[in-house]
């Protein structure tokens, strides 16, 4: 077969990806590579919830921790290491598995988007930051739903720089990001079988993430968060989920506890727009995460699967 095989786990964040992806990786001699747009930086282990050593059981992880939080990071350089990262994984006759809840990294790594360095107005988006200042990324995530509204639904509002590109690309051009990327596709070199976690009820979901803020802030959230805004020249990652939220405590704005609450909130409506994202993807075989009874009933679920789609390429 010419096309590289490859699993991908997908789904909303606390849904428990990174542990399904170590199960298989140590089932099927795999190796893991990262597609979590805020786990490239160094030093935001708690904020991102990058899985410890111990967590990942020897399995390498690749795209992870290797990018100082000063510099910024494009979708087409992502694109690029991660597509290397399987080459080398495939080529050691490892299987490679991809595994994060970034949609844009995701989509645009195993669906072969091709991305150009288009050239940008400079005054336009010079104008779109001076109104996020203003008026805060909300406003201007609201328009883009109105212009765009399957790119948006993928858009967490930490991520003001593609939230003004999506923009600045409408208004300049009159074509949608959305448009822009379909029009862009070529054919895959992947083989993908697609891994969905989520839950029935979604309180169970919900509850999954209010308890892993709160772990968070066992382990050190609030130290690692003052650490990494007092830094100066931050990039992207100056958005972090966990870091921004707490920002209005440590000004003396807000209660920890309060600062928390908004950190669930913030964490629920990014896991909710993760959804809102994956659930488009018809080829993604969904587990659900709260009708398994133990966690090895849905890997060896997620085995089985596997076997059957690997027997099904070897007869092709």
């Amino acid at each position: 077969m010419n096309k590289i095989p490859v699993v991908a786990v997908v789904g909303p964040t606390a849904s428990g990806k990174s542990d399904l992806a170590v199960e298989i990786c140590r089932r099927f001699n795999g190796e893991a590579v990262s597609a979590d747009s805020m786990q490239i930086y160094k030093g935001l282990d708690i904020s991102t919830a990058k899985p410890t050593e111990e967590e990942k059981k020897g399995i390498p992880h690749y795209m992870m921790d290797f990018l100082d939080t000063k510099e910024s990071f494009s979708v087409a350089e992502y694109q690029a290491m991660a597509g290397e990262c399987i080459k080398d994984i495939h080529s050691r006759g490892k299987l490679p598995v991809v595994v994060g809840g970034t949609g844009l990294y995701i989509d645009t790594l195993l669906n072969n988007v091709r991305l150009t360095e288009d050239s940008f107005d400079e005054a336009l988006r010079a104008k779109l930051l001076k109104r996020v200042e203003e008026e805060g990324i909300n406003s201007l995530l609201t328009e883009l739903e109105k212009i765009d509204p399957e790119y948006a639904s993928k858009m967490h509002p930490n991520n003001v720089k593609r939230i003004v590109r999506a923009l600045e690309v409408w208004y300049s051009s009159g074509v949608t990001m959305t448009e822009q990327i379909e029009n862009s596709k070529a054919e895959s070199p992947y083989e993908v079988l697609y891994f969905g976690l989520d839950a029935k009820e979604r309180d169970f979901l919900y509850n999954r993430i209010n308890l892993r803020v709160d772990i968070m802030l066992t382990n050190g959230l609030e130290e690692e968060a003052r650490d990494y805004l007092a830094q100066p020249d931050m990039s992207t990652s100056s958005q972090a989920i966990g870091c921004k939220e707490l920002k209005p405590y440590f000004n003396g704005e807000m209660t920890l506890s309060e600062a928390a609450e908004n950190l669930k909130q913030a964490t629920r409506r990014y896991a909710k727009r993760q959804l809102t994202w994956f659930r488009r993807n018809k080829e993604i075989k969904w587990l659900f995460i709260d009708t398994f009874s133990s966690k090895s009933e849905m890997y060896e679920e997620a085995f089985n699967i596997i076997r059957e789609w690997e027997r099904r390429l070897q007869d092709a």
